[in-house]
């Protein structure tokens, strides 16, 4: 690869430049600080286009890079340390718990090309799904309802149902009762 031939001049960020640079400011001194509350993070987001449902709580040191590409259903937690690096839409069900530090990331480099070109892929969490303590979801992961993303786990693609993965990559382990 070629980084010096690496161009973002055609990523789409869906928002100015400067509403970017205030949501930096305004994340990095609230929403991504220790301070406890989660109501006014919650307000903050959707004042910057993400659409969050009732009942949502998200804990302190949230990480979320663009709010404007970002759903959450309702009655869903959101976990000390989480990031959302959203590069891409990442849709999150109602009735979901991503544990502390887990990363979700939709956005890789295509390594075949030597600009090592941008890709990026949504992430969809489907309800009542469970996304275990320090697990990492890749670019274009589904999680199906109700499904379980066991501590420490690398979802990659689709993870049906009502069903309990674990490992890296991630493999059903068990069935989990609906």
């Amino acid at each position: 690869m070629r980084l010096d031939t690496f161009s973002s001049a055609d990523f789409d960020r869906s928002a100015s430049r400067a509403t970017e640079a205030l949501w930096l400011l305004l994340s990095g001194l609230f929403v991504a600080s220790w301070l406890p509350g989660s109501g006014w993070r919650v307000r903050l987001l959707r004042a910057f286009g993400a659409r969050i449902g009732t009942g949502v709580v998200m804990k302190p040191s949230v990480q979320i890079k663009f709010p404007w590409r970002l759903t959450v259903g309702d009655h869903t937690w959101i976990g000390e340390g989480v990031w959302i690096d959203n590069l891409a839409e990442v849709h999150i069900g109602s009735h979901v718990c991503i544990s502390q530090g887990a990363y979700l990331c939709t956005g890789s480099h295509d390594w075949n090309k030597e600009s090592f070109d941008l890709i990026t892929r949504r992430i969809v969490l489907n309800d009542h799904s469970w996304v275990g303590a320090k697990s990492i979801i890749a670019p274009g992961t589904k999680i199906g309802d109700g499904a379980v993303l066991a501590m420490a786990g690398l979802a990659k693609g689709e993870l049906k149902s009502w069903t309990v993965y674990a490992g890296n990559p991630a493999s059903a382990v068990r069935s989990r009762q609906t």
